[in-house]
């Protein structure tokens, strides 16, 4: 697994070194949002701007996701993909009008094997590199990064999680 190219990814998009990074991934999906670097990033977002945008990030979405859930069946071998980008877009738009949680995306996410589910994380923040304008596009590559610190964080707790079983069933 290609674990810098994640880290490399939170980086490029949120104000965070990869020092703070690493370490804000040994937390659980729990303990991450509660963190002040966490609660700073977050607070950086400007959610009027991207609940304004909205419209721009579903087209994006809408675009690119079916190519996305392609790759991810056939490159990433992920059984449990949408039919469409509906299901995502919608929950983004519900997100932003504080209908969803970041711990029920966990929940969503929890199925997807965690080693794909980071090889994952670079090209999802990725679907937004075309869009023209800049503000736009840092702005949703920077919550869709900060969104995914909080998967990534869950997939490596449960590969810790994974790997304490192995060793405890082998003593």
């Amino acid at each position: 697994m290609n674990q810098q190219a994640t880290v490399d990814t939170f980086t490029q998009h949120l104000n965070l070194s990869a020092p703070k990074v690493e370490e804000l991934l040994t937390l659980s999906a729990t303990e991450l949002p509660q963190q002040e670097e966490f609660q700073t990033e977050l607070g950086s977002l400007d959610i009027s701007f991207l609940r304004e945008t909205l419209p721009t990030a579903k087209s994006v979405l809408e675009n690119q996701l079916p190519a996305f859930y392609t790759w991810l069946k056939q490159e990433l071998q992920i059984k449990r993909v949408p039919d469409s980008p509906h299901h995502t877009t919608t929950w983004v738009a519900n997100f932003l009008n504080n209908q969803e949680s970041i711990q029920h995306l966990v929940e969503l996410h929890r199925p997807v094997p965690p080693v794909a589910l980071e090889q994952a994380i670079p090209r999802l923040v990725s679907l937004f590199n075309n869009v023209n304008d800049t503000q736009i596009r840092q702005q949703w590559q920077s919550a869709v990064a900060l969104l995914c610190v909080v998967l990534a964080a869950d997939a490596r707790e449960q590969l810790r999680q994974s790997f304490a079983l192995i060793e405890d069933l082998n003593i």
